[in-house]
């Protein structure tokens, strides 16, 4: 099971980094897929998420880290301060136990894990969402999004994860892993 989500990890942290690296400067201002976005917007939110991740990796309490990270972290350059608070999440996420035990979470306590999946799925969808405001081209290929899908759908409610994502959309028939994971979470492919 670690390996598993390491290597999906790996794969959806690949993609989101090449996509911020893709991001010109005049870009940072446009509409990303995620409503009220901007590109600047989505990307602050990852470099949050990710200067958060050491410290709930080693069992820190969310009263531990406090506001530290709150608002704007990307200061005057989004791409430098995505490929800091990367760079230690992804050394933190390969720690040796990094993945035992729980961490500590918005709602609770949950398997690190099921922490490094949600984790993953942000990275991956978030690329996606990301590209829309750039004009590039994501697509997840089978392998990193078939396992996605397979564990959003058990958390996913018909009414979306309000602050979160969408309600579901109906993906079209024969829809591939991708499509059937951005519809999933509610995005319009």
């Amino acid at each position: 099971m670690t390996q598993e989500v390491i290597r999906a990890f790996d794969a959806a942290f690949t993609l989101f980094d090449r996509t911020v690296h893709q991001v010109r400067d005049d870009q940072w201002t446009e509409m990303t897929a995620c409503a009220d976005w901007t590109a600047r917007d989505l990307v602050n939110h990852l470099v949050s998420e990710h200067l958060w991740a050491p410290h709930l990796l080693r069992k820190e309490t969310l009263a531990e880290v406090g506001t530290r990270y709150d608002g704007d972290v990307t200061g005057d350059d989004p791409t430098r301060a995505w490929e800091e608070a990367s760079a230690a999440s992804h050394e933190a996420f390969h720690a040796p136990h990094a993945l035992e035990g729980e961490v500590h979470v918005t709602g609770g306590t949950i398997p690190a894990t099921d922490y490094a999946w949600q984790m993953t799925t942000d990275l991956a969808v978030h690329a996606w969402d990301l590209s829309r405001a750039t004009g590039t081209k994501v697509h997840l290929q089978d392998s990193l999004a078939d396992p996605l899908y397979e564990k959003a759908r058990a958390f996913v409610s018909p009414t979306g994860q309000p602050g979160l994502f969408e309600a579901p959309v109906t993906p079209p028939e024969n829809a591939d892993a991708h499509t059937r994971l951005l519809t999933l979470l509610g995005r319009q492919p």
